[in-house]
Protein backbone atom coordinates (compact mmCIF):
# COMPACT_ATOMS: atom_id res chain seq x y z
CA UNK A 1 0.00 0.00 0.00
CA UNK A 2 1.09 3.44 -1.12
CA UNK A 3 2.13 5.84 1.68
CA UNK A 4 0.18 8.35 2.47
CA UNK A 5 1.51 9.98 5.95
CA UNK A 6 2.62 13.50 4.08
CA UNK A 7 -0.70 13.89 2.23
CA UNK A 8 -2.81 16.44 3.66
CA UNK A 9 -5.62 16.09 5.58
CA UNK A 10 -9.14 16.81 4.23
CA UNK A 11 -11.09 15.89 7.73
CA UNK A 12 -9.90 18.50 10.81
CA UNK A 13 -9.98 16.77 14.21
CA UNK A 14 -13.32 17.20 16.02
CA UNK A 15 -13.34 19.53 18.98
CA UNK A 16 -13.74 18.63 22.49
CA UNK A 17 -16.52 21.37 22.60
CA UNK A 18 -16.82 20.53 26.27
CA UNK A 19 -13.61 21.53 27.13
CA UNK A 20 -14.37 25.37 25.83
CA UNK A 21 -15.22 27.51 28.27
CA UNK A 22 -17.22 29.50 26.29
CA UNK A 23 -19.50 26.43 25.64
CA UNK A 24 -19.46 25.60 29.43
CA UNK A 25 -21.16 28.79 30.31
CA UNK A 26 -23.42 28.75 27.39
CA UNK A 27 -24.82 25.31 29.62
CA UNK A 28 -24.99 27.46 32.31
CA UNK A 29 -26.20 29.99 30.58
CA UNK A 30 -29.15 28.01 28.83
CA UNK A 31 -29.79 26.37 32.36
CA UNK A 32 -29.90 29.83 34.22
CA UNK A 33 -32.46 30.88 31.71
CA UNK A 34 -34.55 27.96 32.02
CA UNK A 35 -34.63 28.39 35.92
CA UNK A 36 -35.29 31.90 35.90
CA UNK A 37 -38.34 31.68 33.19
CA UNK A 38 -40.09 29.00 35.58
CA UNK A 39 -39.46 31.43 38.68
CA UNK A 40 -40.33 34.49 37.42
CA UNK A 41 -42.20 34.39 33.72
CA UNK A 42 -45.96 33.37 33.42
CA UNK A 43 -46.19 30.20 31.75
CA UNK A 44 -49.11 31.73 29.18
CA UNK A 45 -49.16 35.12 30.14
CA UNK A 46 -46.05 36.23 28.50
CA UNK A 47 -44.59 34.84 25.10
CA UNK A 48 -41.08 36.31 26.29
CA UNK A 49 -40.86 32.84 28.28
CA UNK A 50 -40.36 30.76 24.94
CA UNK A 51 -38.28 33.34 23.40
CA UNK A 52 -36.01 33.36 26.08
CA UNK A 53 -35.73 29.34 26.25
CA UNK A 54 -35.16 29.50 22.52
CA UNK A 55 -32.85 31.80 22.68
CA UNK A 56 -31.00 30.58 25.31
CA UNK A 57 -30.58 26.58 23.55
CA UNK A 58 -29.95 28.07 20.19
CA UNK A 59 -26.77 29.86 21.43
CA UNK A 60 -25.48 26.24 22.81
CA UNK A 61 -27.00 24.07 20.63
CA UNK A 62 -25.31 25.75 17.63
CA UNK A 63 -22.28 25.86 19.24
CA UNK A 64 -22.12 21.69 19.72
CA UNK A 65 -23.46 22.02 15.64
CA UNK A 66 -20.84 23.69 14.57
CA UNK A 67 -17.59 22.44 16.35
CA UNK A 68 -19.02 19.28 14.87
CA UNK A 69 -19.44 20.43 11.74
CA UNK A 70 -16.01 22.06 11.75
CA UNK A 71 -14.63 18.07 10.65
CA UNK A 72 -15.33 18.79 7.15
CA UNK A 73 -16.67 22.74 6.99
CA UNK A 74 -14.44 25.45 8.29
CA UNK A 75 -17.10 27.94 6.31
CA UNK A 76 -20.19 25.95 8.04
CA UNK A 77 -18.28 26.19 11.14
CA UNK A 78 -17.90 29.74 10.95
CA UNK A 79 -21.64 30.49 10.32
CA UNK A 80 -22.90 28.12 12.88
CA UNK A 81 -20.94 29.73 15.60
CA UNK A 82 -21.63 33.13 14.54
CA UNK A 83 -25.47 32.35 14.55
CA UNK A 84 -24.93 31.45 18.01
CA UNK A 85 -23.33 34.70 18.41
CA UNK A 86 -26.43 36.44 17.19
CA UNK A 87 -29.05 34.07 19.67
CA UNK A 88 -27.26 35.28 22.35
CA UNK A 89 -27.13 39.03 21.83
CA UNK A 90 -30.84 38.17 21.62
CA UNK A 91 -30.77 36.10 24.94
CA UNK A 92 -29.16 39.28 26.63
CA UNK A 93 -31.21 42.05 25.37
CA UNK A 94 -34.45 40.18 26.76
CA UNK A 95 -32.61 39.98 30.17
CA UNK A 96 -31.96 43.71 29.52
CA UNK A 97 -35.42 44.61 28.79
CA UNK A 98 -36.75 42.75 31.78
CA UNK A 99 -34.88 45.21 34.11
CA UNK A 100 -35.93 48.16 32.49
CA UNK A 101 -39.38 47.06 31.80
CA UNK A 102 -39.46 46.28 35.82
CA UNK A 103 -37.39 49.21 37.07
CA UNK A 104 -35.10 46.79 38.37
CA UNK A 105 -31.26 47.50 38.86
CA UNK A 106 -28.01 47.03 36.48
CA UNK A 107 -25.16 45.97 38.70
CA UNK A 108 -22.28 49.12 37.39
CA UNK A 109 -18.90 49.20 37.64
CA UNK A 110 -17.46 50.63 41.39
CA UNK A 111 -20.20 48.40 43.17
CA UNK A 112 -18.87 45.68 45.12
CA UNK A 113 -21.86 43.41 44.62
CA UNK A 114 -20.43 44.18 40.44
CA UNK A 115 -16.77 43.52 41.21
CA UNK A 116 -18.15 40.01 43.23
CA UNK A 117 -20.49 39.05 40.32
CA UNK A 118 -17.43 39.76 37.63
CA UNK A 119 -15.46 37.85 39.67
CA UNK A 120 -17.37 34.44 40.06
CA UNK A 121 -18.63 34.89 35.91
CA UNK A 122 -14.50 35.33 35.00
CA UNK A 123 -13.32 32.12 36.95
CA UNK A 124 -16.45 29.55 37.33
CA UNK A 125 -17.52 27.99 34.17
CA UNK A 126 -19.37 24.90 35.17
CA UNK A 127 -23.16 24.57 35.79
CA UNK A 128 -22.55 22.86 39.36
CA UNK A 129 -20.99 26.55 40.14
CA UNK A 130 -24.08 28.24 39.39
CA UNK A 131 -27.17 25.94 40.03
CA UNK A 132 -27.41 26.33 43.81
CA UNK A 133 -27.86 29.77 43.56
CA UNK A 134 -31.05 29.48 41.20
CA UNK A 135 -33.17 28.79 43.26
CA UNK A 136 -31.60 31.88 46.02
CA UNK A 137 -31.18 34.77 43.58
CA UNK A 138 -33.93 37.40 43.14
CA UNK A 139 -34.88 37.93 39.51
CA UNK A 140 -32.54 40.99 39.51
CA UNK A 141 -29.77 39.13 40.16
CA UNK A 142 -30.54 36.39 37.88
CA UNK A 143 -30.38 39.15 35.34
CA UNK A 144 -27.08 40.55 35.98
CA UNK A 145 -25.13 37.38 35.98
CA UNK A 146 -27.44 36.43 32.52
CA UNK A 147 -26.13 39.48 31.29
CA UNK A 148 -22.52 39.54 32.57
CA UNK A 149 -22.15 35.55 31.31
CA UNK A 150 -23.38 36.76 27.87
CA UNK A 151 -20.49 39.46 27.23
CA UNK A 152 -18.43 36.96 28.47
CA UNK A 153 -19.34 34.03 26.32
CA UNK A 154 -19.55 36.61 23.06
CA UNK A 155 -15.62 37.89 23.97
CA UNK A 156 -14.84 34.10 24.19
CA UNK A 157 -16.51 33.06 21.11
CA UNK A 158 -14.95 36.36 19.06
CA UNK A 159 -11.51 35.63 20.42
CA UNK A 160 -12.13 31.71 19.03
CA UNK A 161 -13.99 32.74 15.76
CA UNK A 162 -10.48 35.09 14.96
CA UNK A 163 -8.77 31.72 15.13
CA UNK A 164 -10.85 30.03 13.20
CA UNK A 165 -10.59 33.29 10.22
CA UNK A 166 -7.12 32.56 10.56
CA UNK A 167 -7.26 29.44 9.79
CA UNK A 168 -9.25 29.62 7.18
CA UNK A 169 -7.52 32.30 5.52
CA UNK A 170 -4.26 30.06 5.46
CA UNK A 171 -5.51 26.21 5.51
CA UNK A 172 -8.87 27.03 3.02
CA UNK A 173 -11.89 25.14 2.85
CA UNK A 174 -12.73 22.10 2.63
CA UNK A 175 -12.85 22.39 -1.48
CA UNK A 176 -8.72 23.57 -0.96
CA UNK A 177 -8.13 20.92 1.74
CA UNK A 178 -9.73 18.57 -0.52
CA UNK A 179 -7.94 19.40 -3.95
CA UNK A 180 -4.09 19.63 -1.59
CA UNK A 181 -5.16 15.91 -0.75
CA UNK A 182 -5.85 15.09 -4.08
CA UNK A 183 -3.31 16.64 -5.97
CA UNK A 184 -0.41 14.95 -3.16
CA UNK A 185 -1.53 11.67 -3.51
CA UNK A 186 -1.30 12.31 -7.65
CA UNK A 187 2.13 13.20 -7.03
CA UNK A 188 2.95 10.90 -4.55
CA UNK A 189 2.21 8.48 -7.10
CA UNK A 190 3.74 10.01 -9.72
CA UNK A 191 6.63 10.22 -7.63
CA UNK A 192 6.19 6.30 -6.90
CA UNK A 193 6.49 5.42 -10.74
CA UNK A 194 9.26 7.53 -11.70
CA UNK A 195 11.30 5.55 -9.08
CA UNK A 196 10.10 2.25 -10.01
CA UNK A 197 10.79 2.94 -13.73
CA UNK A 198 14.02 4.11 -12.72
CA UNK A 199 15.18 0.69 -10.56
CA UNK A 200 13.50 -1.16 -13.68
CA UNK A 201 16.59 -1.14 -15.90
CA UNK A 202 19.19 -2.29 -12.90
CA UNK A 203 17.07 -5.13 -11.69
CA UNK A 204 16.50 -6.19 -15.00
CA UNK A 205 20.28 -6.97 -15.64
CA UNK A 206 20.51 -7.95 -11.77
CA UNK A 207 17.52 -10.52 -13.34
CA UNK A 208 19.85 -11.74 -16.28
CA UNK A 209 23.08 -12.00 -14.42
CA UNK A 210 20.74 -13.84 -11.89
CA UNK A 211 19.89 -16.60 -14.80
CA UNK A 212 23.39 -16.17 -16.13
CA UNK A 213 24.98 -17.61 -13.19
CA UNK A 214 22.47 -20.04 -12.44
CA UNK A 215 22.76 -21.64 -15.57
CA UNK A 216 26.83 -22.03 -14.86
CA UNK A 217 25.76 -23.51 -11.62
CA UNK A 218 23.31 -25.69 -13.28
CA UNK A 219 25.62 -27.23 -16.19
CA UNK A 220 28.50 -27.49 -13.18
CA UNK A 221 25.67 -29.55 -11.54
CA UNK A 222 24.75 -31.76 -14.49
CA UNK A 223 28.56 -32.68 -14.99
CA UNK A 224 29.17 -33.11 -11.15
CA UNK A 225 25.74 -35.38 -10.99
CA UNK A 226 27.27 -37.09 -14.89
CA UNK A 227 31.09 -38.08 -13.01
CA UNK A 228 29.11 -39.26 -10.07
CA UNK A 229 27.22 -41.42 -11.49
CA UNK A 230 29.56 -42.73 -13.97
CA UNK A 231 31.56 -43.33 -10.54
CA UNK A 232 29.00 -45.02 -9.16
CA UNK A 233 28.16 -47.71 -11.86
CA UNK A 234 31.75 -48.01 -12.62
CA UNK A 235 32.25 -49.06 -8.76
CA UNK A 236 29.16 -51.34 -9.20
CA UNK A 237 30.67 -53.62 -12.14
CA UNK A 238 33.66 -53.80 -10.15
CA UNK A 239 31.55 -55.09 -7.08
CA UNK A 240 29.93 -57.30 -9.31
CA UNK A 241 33.06 -59.01 -10.92
CA UNK A 242 34.81 -59.08 -7.55
CA UNK A 243 31.78 -60.96 -6.04
CA UNK A 244 32.00 -63.41 -9.19
CA UNK A 245 35.44 -64.61 -8.57
CA UNK A 246 35.12 -65.10 -4.78
CA UNK A 247 32.19 -67.05 -5.97
CA UNK A 248 34.37 -69.37 -8.45
CA UNK A 249 37.41 -69.62 -5.72
CA UNK A 250 34.72 -70.79 -3.34
CA UNK A 251 33.89 -73.50 -5.78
Amino acid sequence: MAETSNIPHVLKSQANWDALYFYQKSDVIYQLAFAFCERFIHLYKDRTRDQVIQAARSCKQNIVEGLADGVASTEMQLKLLNVARASLKELREDFEDYIKSRHLQFFVSGEPRYADMLNYCRYHNRLSDYEPFFAQWTDEQMCNYAITLCHFIDRMMMSFLKKLEQEFITEGGIKERMHRARTGYRQQQDERLKQLEAELPRLKQALAEAQAEAAKWKAAFENLKQRALKMYYSKEEEIKRLKELLGEEKL
